[in-house]
């Protein structure tokens, strides 16, 4: 069987190809969905435009692959939005494809089935406009809250502005409270785009990411950087996703203030994630 599983999110639409129990190839569609929702509860009708024709994209790929099953989920912008289901039905007018919207605990849940596949520990996921806390022990989730800040939503509440941006990060990941204590993995463009800074791996490859160890001191030293460079000097480092420049130094602050509320020292990326967690459970209910 081949799977391919499309995850509609607030910065970009991503695409899973996937067959003989492996993933074989991702592919991303930076359209920003999220964009403007720090001050607006709708979606924008251009950001709505430019994700629609990315599912589409995305779907012929999905054919071309020759998919026997095409899944579809939607995280943080459309749920939030006070239009997301009159989007939901837009896309299945237009294509046919049914989307999945998920609640920010489910989003969690499944981040870490991707990237743990059952094992113990938890994860941290940085997206466009909600970041998840997961921790799992014995099989079972013991912690999973989701945060109303992202990537994206920090880039239009704060902009660039350090003071503004941790003052506003504090507020929103004080919904953590107490987090268990264990190792953590990054998943999502945050972690994995830092990875690629920090070693210079250029051109992108995931097997470099995946695995990857970055210290809570380095990912803050990386978003003061950041924040500090013109959008020019951060496209000429070495390693950086010329898609995600613009926002990287806020989600790297905001990926850095959760480790330092938790009290991690580290993290290590994982290139797997919620679109592995997503297909591995429907997979489950298939067979069950």
């Amino acid at each position: 069987m081949k799977y391919s599983v499309i995850d509609i999110g607030s910065n970009s639409v991503r695409l899973l190809l996937w067959a003989d129990g492996c993933s074989l190839d991702k592919k991303i569609y930076t359209t920003r969905l999220g964009e403007g929702i720090a001050f607006s509860p709708v979606l924008r009708e251009d950001a709505m435009q430019r994700t629609a024709e990315a599912i589409g994209m995305c779907l012929q790929e999905a054919k071309r692959f020759g998919a026997d099953r095409v899944y579809a989920f939607a995280t943080a912008a459309v749920r939030s939005a006070e239009n997301g289901k009159q989007f939901v039905q837009t896309v299945f007018g237009r294509f046919g494809i049914q989307i999945d919207v998920l609640s920010g605990e489910k989003e969690a849940e499944l981040g870490m089935l991707g990237a743990l596949e059952g094992r113990d520990g938890g994860i941290v996921d940085v997206g466009g406009a909600s970041t998840e806390v997961t921790v799992g022990k014995g099989g079972k989730i013991i912690y999973a809250v989701s945060a109303d800040v992202g990537a994206v939503r920090l880039k239009d509440a704060c902009g660039e502005n350090v003071q503004a941006l941790e003052k506003y990060i504090a507020e929103k990941i004080a919904v953590y409270g107490d987090i268990p204590k264990t190792d953590f993995y990054g998943i999502g463009g945050t972690a994995t785009s830092l990875a690629a800074l920090e070693y210079e791996v250029e051109p992108y490859d995931p097997a470099r990411t995946h695995g990857a160890v970055l210290t809570t001191q380095c990912i803050r030293g990386w978003a003061l950087k950041l924040l500090s460079l013109s959008q020019e000097e951060r496209l000429a480092l070495k390693g950086m996703d010329k898609r995600r420049a613009d926002i990287l130094g806020g989600g790297a602050l905001l990926l850095s203030s959760v480790l330092e509320k938790m009290g991690a020292e580290k993290l290590t990326v994982s290139e797997k994630d919620n679109l592995e967690g997503y297909l591995l459970e429907k997979r489950r209910e298939a067979e069950s």
